[in-house]
């Protein structure tokens, strides 16, 4: 059995925020604080343009917030095949009005060019490990992928829909767990390459740098 459910989630194609804050005040420093120029983590100032442009940030690890949604649930489990998380992720441009308020906030705060830079970016993370009863513990596939390019990604996450929806994963579980000889001693990068092969799908694609 898969032991997991698709959610109705999907990614909303719209690349950028348009709608400006009701604000004249030059944002200051600490709302561009922590800027993640890899992933998807929002500042504060990135969450005050998703609340005027009608989107949720949702807290995502200690003091992160993202715009992120479930893509596979799993039922609780305390043994066998786990889901640890599977995330559907998104990160906004601006345009329009917002556009030319960042813009204008920047002669004064140059930091906000770190906003203004921001390429859209949409991204897939799926992790399935694994815990049984005589101590065996290890990631049965963590699997991550992100690109800029809308339709690119949808369309991996539709091909992959339907792989991990079909996988038995205590089965793969089990037989990854018979050759751990071949993978235990990899690093991070060449055990995601050696269980990627394992499952025909294609290698991760993350931590893209999101300025222009």
């Amino acid at each position: 059995m898969s032991y997991i459910d698709l959610t109705p989630h999907q990614f909303n194609p719209e690349s950028h925020w348009d709608q400006p804050l009701n604000s004249l005040d030059v944002p200051p420093a600490r709302e561009l604080a922590l800027f993640d120029q890899n992933g998807y983590d929002l500042t504060d100032l990135e969450q005050r343009y998703a609340e005027a442009n009608l989107m949720s940030a949702h807290a995502h690890r200690e003091h992160r917030r993202a715009l992120k949604m479930p893509w596979f649930i799993q039922p609780e489990r305390v043994e066998g095949a786990v889901l640890n998380h599977s995330l559907l992720f998104e990160r906004k441009g601006y345009a329009g009005e917002a556009l030319q308020q960042l813009q204008r906030w920047a002669k004064v705060n140059p930091l906000i060019y770190k906003i203004i830079c921001i390429r859209p970016k949409w991204g897939l993370d799926f992790s399935m490990d694994y815990a049984d009863r005589d101590g065996n513990v290890f990631e049965v596939l963590h699997w991550e992928y992100d690109g800029f390019d809308f339709a690119e990604v949808e369309a991996r996450k539709q091909q992959l829909e339907t792989k991990f929806a079909a996988i038995d994963w205590d089965d793969a579980a089990s037989r990854i767990l018979k050759q751990k000889d071949q993978w235990h001693h990899l690093d991070f990068f060449a055990q995601s390459d050696w269980k990627c092969n394992y499952f025909g799908i294609v290698k991760e694609r993350f931590k893209m740098v999101i300025w222009e």
